[in-house]
């Protein structure tokens, strides 16, 4: 088999836009996700060739596993019972996250707080400690996705930004203890992106979602998508430790220029 990625939340944003364009290059693919029917719609568009423009590389193959990353007995089960051909796995990208609610702190609702806590912080650090026995084996590579929230607090951002600090700091004790095995560590730090994200954060409310990115053009899915890409393709030797990226229109995690 050629190169395995093992990608976390891979039913929308990130996670989708990684598995179509890994899999437009010959990767096979572990998939993973909570819902089911998306992830065989998945699987059968890429094992069709329907990829990219061009089709794939090469036969892609695809194992779509469904669960939650929050809950730790499934990871595990999932995880520790993989196809042996499937244990090969070269590059783990850890996307699974989300963010509940723009509230004063005061005001936020804590079940919001504790599901970004078991998904963003937890449910990474499940998956990663799962996952680690292979890469080892194949020295190979852990992509983390942060977020300019994850580098910069901003109103109303409380527990979601905590959330994606732990995420860079985990990241960056990560990149030091993996020394010794040869494991490269990756953080991408995307800013303002039209996904699914701000629709799940605002709780279904598309015209509040959408307002977020009148005025300027955002990131797409596709744009972090060849980030991340770029940062697995390159030579054995070199490791891009961290990469902040945002749209022309964003300066970091509070400043935009909108058009009126």
């Amino acid at each position: 088999m050629n190169k395995i990625v093992l990608i976390t939340g891979a039913t929308s944003g990130f996670g989708e836009a990684c598995a179509r364009k890994f899999a437009a290059a010959g990767y096979q693919l572990i998939l993973t996700g909570r819902r089911k029917e998306r992830l065989e719609t998945l699987k059968k568009e890429l094992e069709g060739g329907a990829a990219g423009t061009q089709g794939p590389a090469a036969a892609v193959n695809v194992l779509p596993l469904v669960f939650d990353v929050r809950d730790k007995g499934s990871v595990d089960s999932a995880l520790s019972q993989l196809p042996e051909k499937w244990k090969k796995i070269d590059l783990l990208i850890n996307n699974a996250g989300l963010a509940l609610g723009r509230d004063f702190f005061e005001e936020a609702n804590m079940d919001d707080w504790e599901t970004m806590i078991d998904t963003n912080v937890k449910g990474l650090l499940y998956v990663s400690r799962a996952v680690l026995p292979y890469l080892i084996k194949q020295r190979g590579q852990i992509i983390n996705l942060g977020s300019v929230a994850g580098k910069q607090v901003y109103e109303k951002g409380n527990v979601y930004c905590a959330s994606k600090f732990a995420v860079d700091a985990i990241s960056q004790s990560m990149r030091i203890d993996m020394l010794r095995h040869g494991i490269k560590v990756t953080v991408i730090h995307p800013g303002a992106a039209d996904t699914e994200f701000s629709q799940v954060r605002f709780k279904g409310d598309k015209d509040l979602a959408k307002k977020i990115y009148e005025g300027y053009t955002p990131l797409h899915a596709t744009d972090v998508a060849d980030a991340i890409f770029y940062c697995a393709s390159l030579p054995a030797h070199v490791c891009i430790n961290e990469m902040i990226m945002t749209c022309v229109a964003q300066a970091d995690a509070i400043y935009f220029y909108k058009n009126s």
